[in-house]
């Protein structure tokens, strides 16, 4: 069961092929939640596997819409068990603007209680779901999807947000 509403969010640094800061030799960037503690609010959504429909029509929409999350003082971070080296072709190849985070050792699914046992077969890979942090780093929106194939409410994220600016 997803982590809830009103609990301290689970922080993380894990790595990113496509998020800002300074690169390693291997083209990666650390991203932790905490970097944001005290600056801005974030929205973290765990998607199962690149490359698949879902998950591209949800980040590529997400991307055109960054700016409005920007405006609320938001930062967006999408998490999936993929390597950072496949979610970066996958970010190049769809235009995915969102930082992708690899969660390749499934902790942090685990952290916030989205790990799924097994998906049609393929094993474990997060639900699908999305966190709203404050920039307190407290849980102010929680959602799990039913199944991989629905996306979270996004209207109740931006709501959310809204009210914490």
């Amino acid at each position: 069961m997803a982590i809830e509403v009103g609990s301290k969010a689970p922080d993380f640094t894990l790595k990113s092929s496509n998020g800002l800061g300074e690169k390693n030799d291997f083209g990666l960037t650390d991203i932790s939640l905490s970097a944001n503690f005290g600056a801005k609010n974030t929205v973290v959504l765990f998607v199962p596997l690149a490359f698949t429909g879902v998950c591209t029509g949800e980040l590529c929409d997400i991307t055109a819409g960054l700016g409005a999350y920007g405006e609320m003082n938001a930062d967006v971070i999408a998490i999936s068990v993929d390597s950072p080296f496949a979610q970066g072709q996958w970010a190049e190849k769809e235009n995915i603007g969102v930082t992708l985070c690899s969660d390749l050792n499934k902790q942090t699914a685990k952290d916030y209680g989205v790990l799924l046992d097994d998906l049609i077969g393929v094993g474990s890979v997060s639900a699908r779901a999305a966190f709203v942090v404050d920039k307190e780093g407290t849980v102010q929106y929680a959602e799990q999807t039913d199944t991989p194939l629905e996306l979270p409410n996004f209207e109740a994220i931006k709501e959310t947000l809204a009210k914490l600016n």
